[in-house]
């Protein structure tokens, strides 16, 4: 498989391959030659650009391993202060000259004659254009350490219960049948979680702050509408955000309010707490779908092999040559990510498994965004790869509910199989909600960016409410922890205005699976279909390549939520 790896890593034509980044002045001379670039025909147009996409390739490369050796390890003080030095001392000049090169593209009128794939590049490069203020650049560089924040953070957050166990570690215990020991451990983990309260608080109270700067600098009123411009978002606004969080209010509490109620009734209680919302229902014991890292990976390729046997060689490719960490342990930052790495070509995957089905579907998400990043690595532009989250979800979000057609590798008893797909697609319908009240509550964040933590706890709860399902979870004396639960997500601090992108890809997703289940073969040609337009395309016309919509209707929302609702009845 190294031989793979090998065949798959771009070629360099530009970049010399001894080149090792130190410092800015060991980048300067590459782009000080295509600033003094000859652009004379569309010919040389083209290999300018291809230049540039081989610079970019190798300077994205190196800042994302110096983040993935970072999260993999935050408390080496050396990993962070490598990744720090090229945040603060080597990317705010890239920066610099690449907005000199964005204005040498527009200038030419070698460029202004491109068309058809290029089309989707020159409007970013338009709107970046557009956005570039020289007095940002540091402020920027700014926001991108602070945002670094939150994993140092959390990554230390561990409880002493049965040794020491990371959140993620200690989030099993809530799946335990004895409801005494899901309190016990729950409550551990918020008084942890308290601890750091305020210091995630005044953290993201400092980046608001200078991200209103940032925007005011480049003539916005606030963050979000910004943020909107420099996220690339030309094919939906605002205004279809919130028309997403009304459908979502609207057509999905009712549905998990059947489920409460259910599980109320299953678990013989007359309220229930924060605390029984994990358990299996039933009361049978945690799922286990697999023993060890070696049996997880090895279940993940052959549940990949037989949906189609090249998505399996991906994992494996992945595998051979170590190109992910998938243990939780302490002193590894939290969550999951899928780094593409543009020069080689295939990408890195990140998470902290601890034995749950949470981690199969997890590392079946990831493993989408890998098998995306490897179909499209073919496109001859990092801009044509570089892809925005609405299509980079979709494929993830996709190949989990395509999957779980194929997750008797991780149950092989029948029952166990219904539960995991149960639990599922549960989780599927209770994360749409949630994303819809990250997202507004990330709205009035930076619509009022001079609010007050009383005001940003009030705000939040009064969010929570206005999607509220019946029979819900009590929080009554746990309003203290309630208020700070945004705190859980990594999104409103290190990438604001990122997690809506999950919804309109969850609506997709679903979608895409409903095709799965009608006719595999047809679904699986859309899949890659739409994958190998990398960013080629509008999304509404990616999306149609995948034969589903780009909707935020309440209509449609209503369709796939008692599509996967009746799912749910049949299992």
């Amino acid at each position: 498989m190294s031989s793979l790896l090998e065949q798959a890593k771009q070629k360099r034509r530009f970049v010399s391959p001894d080149l090792q980044i130190q410092s800015w002045e060991d980048v300067r001379p590459y782009f000080e030659k295509l600033q003094s670039f000859v652009i004379d025909s569309e010919e040389s147009m083209k290999t300018f650009l291809a230049y540039r996409s081989e610079l970019e390739a190798v300077l994205e490369e190196d800042m994302s391993w110096r983040y993935i050796k970072m999260t993999c390890d935050t408390a080496n003080t050396a990993l962070r202060d490598s990744f720090n030095t090229f945040v603060t001392e080597i990317d705010p000049e890239i920066s610099k000259c690449s907005n000199a090169l964005d204005k040498k593209c527009l200038a030419s009128e070698y460029f202004q004659k491109l068309d058809g794939e290029y089309r989707i590049m020159k409007r970013a490069m338009q709107q970046r254009e557009a956005l570039f203020r020289e007095e940002n650049v540091p402020l920027i560089a700014d926001v991108q350490t602070m945002e670094q924040e939150y994993g140092n953070v959390t990554s230390q957050m561990t409880i002493d219960y049965q040794g020491t166990k990371t959140l993620q570690q200690a989030n099993v215990f809530l799946k335990n049948t004895d409801r005494s020991v899901r309190e016990t451990v729950y409550m551990m983990i918020q008084n942890r979680r308290l601890q750091d309260e305020k210091a995630l608080n005044d953290n993201l109270s400092q980046m608001i702050a200078k991200r209103h700067t940032i925007a005011q600098n480049a003539g916005f009123d606030n963050s979000r509408d910004y943020k909107f411009k420099s996220l690339c978002r030309f094919d939906y606004t605002k205004e279809d955000c919130f028309a997403f969080h009304s459908a979502i209010q609207k057509a999905v509490p009712p549905i998990l309010s059947a489920f409460n109620k259910e599980r109320k009734q299953k678990l013989g209680l007359a309220t229930l707490r924060p605390w029984d919302m994990d358990v299996d229902a039933d009361q049978k014991v945690p799922l286990k779908p697999f023993t060890d890292t070696k049996d997880f990976i090895a279940k993940t390729i052959a549940c990949f092999t037989e949906i189609k046997p090249f998505y399996g060689k991906c994992l494996q490719l992945l595998a051979d040559n170590g190109y992910w960490d998938l243990e939780s342990r302490v002193g590894k930052a939290p969550g999951g990510y899928n780094n593409p790495l543009y020069e080689s070509n295939v990408p890195f995957i990140f998470m902290n498994a601890a034995g749950t089905l949470h981690d199969v579907e997890t590392l079946v998400h990831e493993g989408g965004h890998a098998i995306h990043s490897i179909v499209s690595a073919e496109l001859p532009l990092v801009e044509f790869k570089d892809l925005p989250s609405e299509v980079a979800e979709l494929a993830s979000m996709s190949m989990e509910l395509i999957s779980m057609e194929h997750w008797h590798f991780f149950f092989s008893n029948e029952n166990d199989l219904k539960r995991a797909k149960k639990a599922q697609l549960e989780g599927v319908l209770n994360v749409l909600p949630w994303i819809a009240i990250v997202d507004k509550f990330q709205h009035w964040l930076y619509e009022n960016p001079t609010h007050t933590i009383a005001e940003r706890e009030s705000q939040w709860m009064k969010i929570l409410d206005e999607f509220k399902s019946e029979d819900g979870p009590d929080w009554s004396g746990l309003e203290h922890i309630r208020k700070c639960t945004w705190q859980k997500q990594l999104h409103i601090f290190e990438v604001p205005f990122y997690y809506i992108e999950y919804g309109f890809a969850q609506l997709g997703a679903i979608a895409m699976w409903k095709q799965y289940k009608e006719n595999p073969q047809k679904a699986l040609e859309h899949y890659e279909a739409f994958m190998k337009l990398g960013y080629t395309k509008s999304i509404p016309e990616i999306y149609e390549a995948a034969g589903i919509q780009f909707s935020f209707s309440y209509e449609y929302v209503k369709e796939l939520a008692d599509f996967v609702y009746n799912e749910i009845k049949c299992l």
